[in-house]
């Protein structure tokens, strides 16, 4: 029988592999469902998860994935640059043992590069940071860095990083090459110019006005732009937001 540690795992992996996106709502039910378990399980598991950060709980809408403000956003790389940065230097010369196991781990980040597999990917890109991590010969700060990593790829997926996988993918071997070599200082450095682009990628920048939308919206129907055609309705395009909290999704296609 699955355990709520397994089940808690299940839901990181997915967030990793971007299929749980910012939002999506996680019913007891539908999760006791799909792992043939209780639901005092599931809830034991969301409750894991909302002590990492990864979801939340409320009266209303019951457990979802997190939805990280701009503040929680920068927190979270600036937590993983502490953690990851602080890593190299403190570590030791890695073993040729732990050097081929991430050099096997990029391998497998290039062959995601060319396949069309978008979650395998991205769980790959993510877990490299992890991989690193216990190959440093720290797992406690390997587990922590798995949270942290799921975190920054809501935020991701939340305010549409525009950074390039496949220069992801180009950092891990140039910090993987420099970890070979002896040089940490220079992998170090590698890893905080890495983080840095990856969170500069983000789409962060707050309204200069928090309520414009509302305000616009809310305005005298005299004061709104005309339509450019006069006397034809103006066509709207129907969007549907990445973070959708509908479950048009069964849950068991995700995790």
């Amino acid at each position: 029988m699955i355990s709520s540690t397994q089940i808690a795992q299940r839901i990181i992996d997915a967030v990793l592999a971007q299929r749980l996106a910012p939002g999506a709502r996680l019913g007891e039910q539908a999760l006791s469902l799909l792992f043939d378990c209780s639901r005092t399980q599931v809830r034991e598991a969301l409750m894991r998860l909302a002590a990492k950060g990864i979801v939340t709980v409320s009266s209303r809408r019951g457990w979802y994935v997190v939805q990280p403000s701009h503040d929680e956003a920068r927190e979270a790389f600036e937590a993983r640059r502490v953690i990851e940065m602080g890593l190299i230097r403190q570590a030791q010369p890695m073993s040729k043992t732990a050097i081929t196991r991430l050099r096997q781990h990029l391998k497998q980040e290039k062959l995601a590069l060319k396949g069309s597999d978008i979650g395998q990917r991205s769980y790959l890109l993510g877990d490299f940071h992890v991989c690193l991590a216990e190959c440093l010969g720290n797992q406690l700060l390997a587990d922590t860095l798995r949270d942290f990593t799921a975190r920054t790829t809501l935020i991701a997926m939340l305010y549409q990083s525009t950074h390039d996988a496949e220069q992801s993918c180009e950092d891990h071997v140039a910090i993987v090459q420099a970890l070979g070599q002896g040089d940490t200082t220079l992998a170090e450095r590698l890893m905080q110019a890495h983080i840095g682009q990856v969170q500069a990628a983000l789409r962060l920048v707050a309204p200069s006005d928090p309520i414009a939308h509302l305000r616009e919206a809310l305005a005298p129907l005299q004061e709104r732009s005309p339509s450019p055609a006069v006397g034809k309705p103006r066509k709207r395009s129907l969007s549907i937001s990445p973070t959708s909290t509908e479950p048009s999704t069964y849950l068991g296609a995700l995790l």
